[in-house]
């Protein structure tokens, strides 16, 4: 499947007076690198978060940024730290008996230090408390920016798609120029060599039939067959990864690594200048195809 790592989404879902809005956006990287930002009281569901990504999303540097807007007040509960009040009462007590503070403390006193009052979201076992509702908001709200931007990426991957297949098709028509200008290579090669031979003084040429064989084994060295096929071969499988359902970049990559190996044995033994130019001619192709690749998921 040809699916682009580039994208944008922005969610909002409203229940019972509390709103969740999601916004996800993804560029392009070797591996998943995702990074969420959300409030404090969203962290125990960061680990829920990342597998809905990880189950839509293979390739791509994702940030998934959540904002909540909540109608109705938290349960909140207020936390005394007496153990501290006690101290610091000793403390005034020690200082009175001394001629240092007049007055008793009050409780206006009491809310001016600091650590000793805190006024705090209601907790359970030792955990922020948030809603069973407003978790399962959160999920679905995250759920379907993630539905948005998979439908965003998959309709830029088939742009994408379309001009591989052009590219990919050019490529296919030189391997085969590729293999005509070889042959023809080898036939102006090994006629060359026969006139050359011709033109031996007698006394050079009295093995004709070693010299036939030396002709061949040199004309041979020249032969491209099992690179074309070997290229051809990697288009084949170019294809059938494209029109799978998985994702599919990393594999294409490699198929252009060994695609530009056989383009590169392909120039060091084809004859003539002709099929010089036109492998820089397809490696120049290639290098446009993985320009493109490094896009796809």
């Amino acid at each position: 499947m040809i699916r682009s790592m580039t994208g944008f989404a922005s969610v909002s879902r409203d229940d019972a007076g509390d709103r969740v809005s999601v916004t996800i956006k993804s560029v392009n990287h070797r591996f998943l690198d995702l990074q969420i930002k959300a409030p404090q009281a969203l962290g125990g569901l960061e680990g829920r978060i990342r597998a809905l990504v990880q189950q839509a999303l293979t390739r791509g540097r994702v940030e998934v940024a959540i904002f909540v807007e909540r109608t109705s007040l938290p349960a909140r509960e207020v936390v005394l730290d007496e153990l501290l009040l006690e101290r610091v009462a000793a403390a005034l007590e020690s200082a009175r008996s001394r001629g240092l503070v007049t007055g008793q403390l009050t409780a206006s006193d009491v809310l001016r230090i600091p650590q000793v009052l805190e006024v705090r979201a209601k907790t359970e076992n030792g955990q922020t408390s948030l809603p069973e509702s407003l978790a399962l908001l959160v999920e679905t709200a995250v759920q379907d920016a993630i539905e948005a931007l998979v439908v965003m990426r998959e309709t830029e991957g088939r742009f994408i798609e379309t001009d591989l297949d052009t590219r990919t098709a050019t490529m296919a028509s030189m391997v085969g120029e590729l293999e005509t200008l070889s042959r023809e290579g080898q036939d102006a090669l090994a006629t060359r060599l026969r006139e050359r031979l011709a033109a031996l003084p007698p006394d050079l040429a009295s093995d004709p039939a070693g010299l036939a064989q030396e002709v061949v084994r040199f004309v041979a060295r020249s032969d491209v067959d099992e690179e074309i096929v070997r290229m051809r071969g990697h288009l084949e499988h170019w294809r059938g990864l494209a029109a799978g359902a998985e994702p599919c970049g990393r594999k294409l990559d490699f198929l252009l690594q060994e695609m530009n190996r056989e383009l590169n044995t392909i120039g060091s033994k084809a004859e003539g200048p002709r099929a010089t130019e036109t492998v820089v001619g397809a490696k120049a192709e290639l290098e446009r195809i993985r320009e493109q690749v490094q896009n796809v998921e």
